[in-house]
């Protein structure tokens, strides 16, 4: 990871919110934001902006997440989601998050994420996998 990331940097994405990242229980007229999507967008944003730190053959992997969801945002809107990062305590990377759409904000929290080197991963992850089928 490079040492050029410190806090106070930030990155903001903006998300139209489309079909798949509604909400269908409660009839077409009620289709707003999901939560899980707002956090799915988050965590891209985090992902994104974090790889940009990544030296090659890193990447990241979420590890917390602590957000509520405060307004909705009715399907075909836009919402702005900014990451800013909180802290870094060696390959951990704290975030502070905010997401708005053009009249409020709808969502705040914590995101948090590990740097991995991929290829250590994937040997832990195939290692895992040969368990679990011997299992």
């Amino acid at each position: 990871m490079k040492d050029t990331i410190k806090a106070g940097a930030s990155k903001t994405s903006t998300i139209t919110v489309d079909k798949g990242r509604t909400i269908d229980f409660l009839g077409d007229e009620l289709r707003v934001y999901a939560t899980p999507e707002l956090i799915r967008d988050i965590e891209v944003t985090c992902l994104e902006f974090l790889q940009e730190f990544c030296d090659e053959g890193e990447s990241s992997v979420g590890v917390s997440v602590n957000v509520m969801h405060t307004g909705a945002t009715p399907l075909g809107g836009d919402v702005e989601i900014t990451a800013t990062i909180a802290e870094v305590d060696g390959r951990r990377v704290m975030f502070d998050v905010v997401a708005k759409d053009k009249l409020d904000e709808v969502g705040r929290g914590q995101h948090g994420r590990f740097v991995v080197g991929v290829d250590q991963l994937r040997e832990r992850v195939t290692a895992k996998k040969a368990k679990l089928a011997g299992a």
